[in-house]
């Protein structure tokens, strides 16, 4: 797969970047025009990472870390909560069992759809029963409620 890079111009019109980039948008373009009603056409696309974003999940991350006693590595927590999220691969263990392995967040890996699709879960595991008993095993469920309602409100 080619990669090709589109950007807005002084005009308001969207172009390739260098002369292969604006040939392909080209003939991308003419495809699309050309396209018959009804027919379908698929295409990949990836959102380039927010730096603001990526600095906001941090932040709670390390909000997080100073009001829990469960970790006291970031990390560990920010492994953990990847983990609850779901965005794990399965590899087999020395003992055959599968193991979850947190799947890396850096930018060339993941873009800002994904992100944002990775902060929302950990957001969803965050209000979780057994989420909040891991990072609070010493408080009621609404003292545990209440915490992650606080850090919530913290980064609204």
């Amino acid at each position: 797969m080619s990669k090709v890079v589109i950007i807005k111009n002084d005009q308001g019109k969207l172009q390739g970047l260098d002369e292969v980039g604006q040939r392909a948008y080209a003939k991308w373009r003419k495809l699309v025009e050309a396209l018959p009603i009804g027919q379908t056409l698929s295409f990949a696309y990836r959102m380039p990472r927010s730096p603001e974003h990526h600095r906001l999940l941090f932040a709670k991350l390390q909000s997080l870390l100073s009001r829990t006693e469960a970790f006291i590595r970031l990390d560990h927590l920010r492994y953990w909560l990847v983990m609850g999220a779901g965005y794990v691969d399965f590899i087999p263990g020395l003992d055959g069992k599968p193991n979850a392995i947190p799947r890396s967040m850096d930018f060339e890996t993941m873009d800002e759809t994904e992100f944002s699709e990775l902060h929302r879960c950990v957001d969803n595991f965050l209000w979780s029963a057994r989420a909040q008993e891991m990072l609070w095993p010493a408080l009621d469920s609404e003292g545990r409620y209440r915490c992650v309602e606080s850090l919530q409100e913290e980064f609204q």
